[in-house]
């Protein structure tokens, strides 16, 4: 059984995706996760670069992959990782008891364990539900700030959060509430300036404009696209938020769901986040490049009747918001559909997307690509539900267009250089990525 302290997963709970997985491979997924989460802190260094492995193991697992892979992929990453740090025994049992006395060791990479062994015990008596609930959900100031730092790290603490919450694994939920709680809350105010505009423009007769042409507003913005610089240390804190605050939350604050339109603005989000990461990955004359994310978690979350709907709403709308300025921070690469449609794939790539799929199992890769084909897949399935009656607020449709996106996910991630373009429309970031032939 699945505790805060023992990872268990069986062969017919492989996620959203729900394909049936081996007896053999549950019990390698299960074995490599335990070890990842008594062995393994979660940042590999000390700058804060992200420990990756249940998300890579999880995201092979739910899409097929064989017992060999998931122990080749975990032997890809295991070998840099560090160890955790001891708990300060005295200090676990006291941690957010007191949120002031709390606040000095929030954002401190030295007490993820004792963070990690206090959620531990919190789920072990509450229930991981309930947990969430308390610190995450409930409004006050002490789950404001936990929700704050998930959308830290550029996300990496809400994706870990993810795949405990999808997987019904409390330990990794504790792993995503430990590691929230260790990250910096850079964009508080940006979040909470927005969110606080929003509740003053809105009104009923100003529903959300399509996400879409939210983007647009940014890109053509007078400062937005160059607020970021390629030598920035942090492209959002110390480009788009230092130089353009106001022009930020100006074009955030028009984001605004109604709760009954949840989950249709939930999956629109999702499509066009695969939309506009998908074509922000061809520039002409470049081998193709791609960015991952994290919607899949929105999904998981809507389906969760014990959270609050005002609470998927808000998070819902802080995702948005944050996807508007991540794409500012990276240079507002120009959008297109017909970009999408006219990219030709290489030969061994014009496959159905089933047949690619032992071409990512054995790749040796960190989990990015695992965990983007396993998004695109989950986006093609939920935004199919919609294009009866919601088509004109999705951009990609259609089978040709997912199978395209499909083909660019592989042929990004099999290319010469780096996988990753971080800046992608700047064209100083793509001076190490070959030319197309």
């Amino acid at each position: 059984m699945a505790t805060a302290r023992t990872i268990h997963i069986t062969p017919d709970n492989t996620g959203l995706g729900h394909r049936k997985q081996s007896d053999a491979a549950a019990r390698k997924v299960t074995e490599l996760l335990q070890e990842d989460l008594e062995k393994h802190h979660c940042f590999f260094n000390k700058e804060g670069y992200h420990n990756h492995i249940s998300h890579h193991l999880l995201s092979l697992y739910g899409i097929g992959a064989s017992p060999d892979d998931i122990q080749q992929g975990y032997d890809d990453n295991a070998h840099y990782q560090r160890a955790p740090y001891e708990a300060h025994t005295d200090k676990s049992k006291e941690l957010f008891t007191n949120f002031d006395e709390a606040k000095d060791k929030l954002g401190k990479e030295e007490y993820y364990t004792d963070f990690l062994v206090f959620f531990q015990n919190e789920i072990d008596k509450k229930g991981w539900q309930a947990v969430l609930r308390e610190y995450l959900f409930n409004g006050d100031a002490r789950s404001d700030d936990m929700l704050i730092r998930m959308f830290g790290g550029f996300l990496h603490p809400i994706i870990q959060l993810m795949y405990g919450v999808e997987w019904q694994q409390p330990a990794i939920v504790a792993m995503g509430l430990a590691q929230a709680a260790v990250h910096q809350d850079n964009v508080r105010g940006f979040l909470l300036a927005a969110e606080e505009a929003a509740k003053a423009a809105a009104s009923s007769s100003s529903p959300i404009p399509s996400i879409a042409s939210l983007y647009d507003e940014v890109a053509a913005d007078a400062k937005l696209p160059t607020a970021a610089r390629l030598s920035d240390g942090n492209k959002i804190r110390d480009g788009v938020l230092a130089r353009a605050f106001d022009e930020m939350v100006r074009v955030a604050a028009k984001v605004n769901v109604a709760p009954e339109e949840l989950r249709p603005r939930t999956i629109e989000m999702y499509n066009t986040v695969v939309y506009v990461t998908a074509t922000a990955a061809l520039r002409p004359g470049k081998e193709p490049r791609h960015h991952v994310n994290v919607c899949p978690l929105f999904l998981a979350i809507n389906a969760q009747d014990w959270i609050p709907t005002a609470a998927k709403v808000r998070l819902l709308e802080w995702k948005i918001r944050f996807d508007l300025v991540q794409y500012a921070a990276r240079a507002c690469a120009p959008v297109s559909l017909s970009k999408i449609a006219s990219y030709v794939p290489r030969e061994g790539t014009r496959k159905p997307t089933a047949e690619l799929l032992p071409r990512i199992y054995a790749l040796h890769d960190d989990g990015h690509v695992a965990k983007l084909v396993r998004a695109v897949e989950l986006c093609d399935a939920a935004s199919r539900a919609l294009e009866s009656s919601d088509a004109d607020r999705l951009e990609i449709k259609g089978d040709a267009l997912w199978t395209k996106v499909n083909q660019l996910v592989v042929d990004s991630a099999e290319g010469d250089g780096p996988k990753w373009v971080r800046g992608a429309g700047d064209a100083g970031a793509w001076t190490e990525v070959p030319d197309r032939p």
